[in-house]
């Protein structure tokens, strides 16, 4: 396909995102089902179109004063890969499977069009009804904090300590330019190519091999802040699809026993083969049926309960930047009365001087620090570890700065830690 095909295909596939309220994963999928003639590499080039459209839709719409996904697209292109209009005149030919050439006044906004007098929102792109929220948080900040998560992530992993080094597996991907994460001492970071794509990890000996996991800084910090030691009884009570069992699993040596639980039994079972690849052999499944209690016995036993808990993933934005469009106000009421529960259940299995750690990956202070407050306000045989005492306990005191202004745990987000969203708090239990 030409560079102008590749436009084309990400604009009919931005069209069927915003008519259909679709996942974009989902129509980028069905797209390439009905057009087979498409590579791999085609494929990959007019996802990143779509992602990087999702981006900045709403700052693409102001600049473009015009919200189709034609605009989405151009907008991004403009915006992200810095495009100019007359780079972008030549490949919208009209020729061939080419989009048809600019108008005047696409031509004229593609030269000189800005975000000057855009509203927060548009200019940090993202939803007008979570401003309020997010402007309680980061103030004259807001727009910076969410410009950030309108950018594209990187690509981190997590060395596997069951099997190598980080050195051995650094020395391994020196040629795909991995880098030391900053904070966390398992870290490597790949950086993307100018398209916005990340290397293809499933043909590395060392992915294949189970030596690294993809998994972002943030959620790395959040399994060592658990303080997972060999020999202990950990819960992991929304696992998911086990990235956080994993990294919990090597930080115990195999030691010790990991029960992983989660709402999603389908989700869950996903973590079989990644169990199988990484070597952990001290790993529970725990699927949901029905109505029986698969968690019976575990109550007021475990050293350790991990709970990240569900939200409306509004620290993951730059890797699932459509979720941002597909979030709704009333989501927000729902994942805050799921939290409460979640911190209420979570404490049954908390063993007297055991611990629980919260963690979300929203930047939402009602998914965090209020939740926390509710609970310990409940609870007088729980108290809240303080971030700087928590940080050092893990041998991370450069995590101090991030230490959240409003009482509790540690707030990560891209443009002040470079890592996902992510709150971390630890509790204590009397």
């Amino acid at each position: 396909m030409t560079p102008g095909a590749r436009i084309s295909a990400a604009i009919e596939v931005v069209a069927e995102i915003e008519a259909r309220k679709r996942p974009a994963a989902d129509a980028l999928k069905d797209w390439g089902l009905s057009h087979r003639f498409a590579g791999s590499t085609d494929r990959a080039a007019i996802a990143s179109l779509v992602f990087d459209a999702q981006r900045k839709r709403a700052s693409s719409a102001f600049m473009m004063g015009d919200e189709t996904p034609r605009a989405s697209v151009l907008g991004a292109l403009r915006q992200l890969r810095n495009m100019s209009a007359g780079a972008l005149a030549a490949l919208c030919s009209g020729e061939g499977h080419a989009p048809p050439p600019l108008n005047e006044g696409e031509a004229e906004r593609l030269s000189a069009g800005d975000l000057t007098g855009a509203p927060s929102f548009v200019a940090g792109d993202f939803p007008a009804w979570l401003e309020p929220s997010l402007a309680a948080v980061f103030g004259p900040a807001v727009v910076a904090e969410m410009s950030a998560l309108a950018t594209r992530a990187p690509v981190d992993l997590r060395v596997n300590t069951l099997k190598t080094t980080r050195e051995k597996v650094l020395a391994s991907l020196a040629y795909l330019r991995a880098a030391p994460t900053p904070y966390s001492p398992l870290g490597l970071r790949l950086p993307l190519a100018p398209n916005g794509r990340g290397p293809a990890l499933a043909a590395e000996p060392a992915y294949i091999k189970g030596l690294a996991e993809i998994q972002d800084e943030g959620s790395q910090l959040a399994a060592i802040l658990a303080l997972a030691k060999p020999g202990n009884q950990v819960l992991d009570l929304c696992a998911g699809a086990g990235g956080k069992t994993l990294a919990l699993a090597a930080s115990m040596q195999n030691k010790g026993q990991i029960h992983a639980t989660d709402r999603d039994g389908v989700r869950l079972t996903r973590s079989i083969a990644r169990l199988e690849r990484a070597g952990v052999r001290n790993v529970q499944l725990h699927a949901p049926r029905g109505k029986n209690n698969v968690l019976a016995g575990l109550e007021g036993r475990c050293d350790l309960v991990f709970v990240d808990a569900p939200c409306t993933g509004t620290g993951t934005w730059r890797r699932s930047p459509d979720a941002k469009w597909r979030v709704r106000p009333g989501a927000l009421s729902i994942h805050i009365a799921e939290q409460d529960q979640t911190l209420e259940e979570a404490a049954r299995f908390v063993k007297p001087g055991g611990r629980m750690l919260y963690a979300t990956c929203s930047v939402l202070r009602e998914e965090n620090e209020d939740r926390l407050a509710a609970f310990l306000g409940s609870r007088a045989d729980y108290k809240c570890l303080p971030a700087l005492e928590l940080a050092e306990m893990a041998r991370i005191p450069g995590l101090g700065p991030f230490a959240s202004r409003f009482g509790f745990g540690l707030r990560l987000t891209p443009l002040t830690s470079g890592t996902d969203g992510f709150f971390i708090a630890m509790l204590m239990r009397g």
